[in-house]
């Protein structure tokens, strides 16, 4: 069933263009407010952080619409026009005022993740290209000779790192005596570029040449009105931002511009009663919500619009991990893999829905990243994957109280502890558990289950599922046996029946029990066994014509198994 063929106004997944998303009538959640806070804090040059996805390149594009001068007083009119109804237009003459007033430079990094240094260098260089020739209307007022042919030069990506090093500056510089006015920069994803150099391993060579871009841009520039950089991370170690004494960082933990990335419930409530849909409340409150900026609690705006595109198209839709698809989950699958007992046990304590505590370090870098397990989780926490709902200070230091989000964030952790799992099932050596199987070893079946469990990652509560896809994955690679699960046999369904190929093998019946306690876990072996007998799984094995046919009891307790064998 669908509820519309065509929405009352179509929803802009994947835009970031402001002008397109007012003219072309799609659906805007306005942040327009995010330009008076700025106009009237002051700061030299802020930068944003907050994760992927979560609006940072729309806010961008509005502010350079809504402050540059183009040149072209018709092209003016038209950016002026585009916010005649929004917000912005009642922060008084103070902010309108400043409208179409200043040139502009805008850089977004996003392209420069490449496999190698070489491509990342050279779509930094063609972004910045790009920006010249968007100015290029200032040529013929560029002094002849060097500047004019150094403008060329970048604009044409023909220049030399000397060029391109100095590039925004010099931009700044030509642009600022043309239009007599002080030039605003933009700079949007600055450390995609340094996050993909880190898992790409140029991650020295990349971090120089964004401090030589930055530094002289940003840094002592008499040029600059103002600066807007966004990213996932503060980033300061590494001299990015080396002796920018003019700074303001806006991280998730501050209190400023709270509200101005991300959906409040308000808006949320909004966009839901718009398309008619306020039955999905509920579900896209514990799919999509739970990230906390500052005081504000916020939604993710990717997953928000796409949820609602597909219910409009469909009655029955289900929530997915539309973010999961679009942001890196490297540092999430980093934390898995390296994880020792104690970081496993805290991994299962956040799935299941329980808090860790951490102290809090803003000022990291990639390389940071496996210094210590407080660096993980701080990755973790500023990129989205985990959210802070609550914060203690200890001396010099602060500790914050770390969950996951939602359901959304929560699925990825899932996802990737059962790829990592599964990776480590195919990568292990279990003849020897294979061949006590085959044997009727069950104390070694039990140090082994023991040992696999220890080292794993659960997030199903320990429930009779976990354990029975558990057991299944690890009896897969035998090589040797068909493995069935649940197959109708006899009076019921054994959880698991082994078979070789031929009847003239062997089968192997395996039933499984959990218990509540380690003193109950003998009582459930044998209420398994039991079981195999009075239902007599073996009925339909022996009628194929198995002569073989072994039988098991196995209980779980956490990560505890008992193995016991019908004579």
């Amino acid at each position: 069933m669908t509820l519309a063929i065509n929405p009352p106004r179509p929803l802009p997944i994947g835009l970031d263009n402001f002008e397109k998303v007012i003219t072309g009538n799609y659906f805007y959640v306005d942040k327009t407010e995010l330009i008076a806070d700025l106009w009237k804090n002051q700061a030299e040059v802020t930068l944003f952080t907050r994760p992927r996805r979560f609006g940072k390149s729309l806010n961008l594009s509005m502010l350079q619409y809504f402050f540059e001068n183009t040149g072209d007083e018709e092209m003016n009119r038209r950016n002026k026009a585009l916010f005649s109804e929004l917000a912005i237009m009642r922060a008084g003459t103070p902010v309108t005022g400043q409208m179409g007033r200043y040139p502009v430079i805008s850089l977004s990094l996003k392209s420069a993740k490449q496999p190698d240094f070489s491509l990342a260098l050279y779509c930094i260089r063609e972004e910045i290209g790009r920006e010249f020739k968007r100015h290029s209307r200032i040529l013929p007022h560029l002094a002849e000779g060097e500047e004019k042919n150094r403008f060329l030069r970048i604009m044409n990506q023909e220049g030399s790192a000397e060029d391109f090093a100095t590039s925004v500056l010099f931009l700044s510089q030509c642009l600022s005596r043309i239009y007599e006015e002080k030039t605003i920069i933009l700079i949007d994803e600055y450390d995609v570029p340094l996050e993909n150099a880190y898992f790409q391993g140029f991650y020295e060579g990349m971090a120089g040449v964004l401090r030589s871009l930055f530094e002289s841009a940003l840094k002592s520039n008499p040029q600059l009105q103002f600066a807007v950089i966004t990213g996932c991370l503060r980033i300061s170690k590494e001299s990015i931002f080396t002796g920018l004494n003019n700074l303001s960082v806006i991280s998730i933990l501050s209190n400023q511009y709270d509200e101005h990335f991300g959906f409040s419930q308000q808006e949320v409530d909004r966009l839901l009663q718009f398309y008619k849909l306020e039955d999905r409340r509920e579900v896209v409150k514990e799919w999509y919500d739970g990230y906390r900026f500052g005081e504000c609690q916020v939604y993710n705006p990717w997953s928000v619009v796409n949820y609602i595109a597909e219910a409009i198209a469909g009655k029955e839709s289900f929530p997915k991990t539309y973010w999961s698809n679009t942001s890196s989950n490297s540092i999430v699958k980093d934390l898995v893999e390296h994880a020792d007992l104690e970081l496993r046990t805290e991994i299962e304590n956040l799935i299941a829905g329980q808090s860790i505590e951490k102290q809090v370090h803003e000022d990291i870098t990639y390389e940071d990243i496996h210094e210590s397990e407080d660096n993980l989780w701080n990755f973790l926490l500023f990129t989205g994957y985990l959210k802070a709902v609550g914060s203690r200070m200890e001396g010099t230091r602060q500790y914050l109280s770390l969950e996951i989000p939602n359901m959304e964030v929560k699925y990825i952790y899932e996802n990737t502890i059962t790829a990592w799992f599964d990776r480590k099932i195919r990568a292990a050596d279990l003849s020897q558990f294979y061949s006590a199987l085959e044997n009727g070893n069950t104390e070694k079946m039990e140090q082994m289950l023991t040992e696999i469990l220890s080292e794993s990652i659960s997030f199903y509560d320990y429930a009779e599922n976990y354990y029975h896809g558990f057991l299944a994955g690890l009896l897969r690679g035998n090589g040797k046996y068909i493995v069935k699960s649940n197959r109708e046999s006899g009076r019921g369904r054994p959880d698991l029946i082994l078979r070789t190929p031929s009847v003239r093998g062997k089968a192997i019946i395996l039933e499984l029990k959990t218990a509540d306690s380690l003193s109950d876990m003998e009582g459930r072996c044998q209420e398994a066994l039991r079981q195999i007998e009075e239902s007599n799984y073996r009925k339909d094995l022996e009628k194929e014509g198995f002569r073989q046919i072994d039988a098991y009891g196995i209980c779980f307790w956490k990560k505890e198994a008992m193995v016991q064998r019908l004579p």
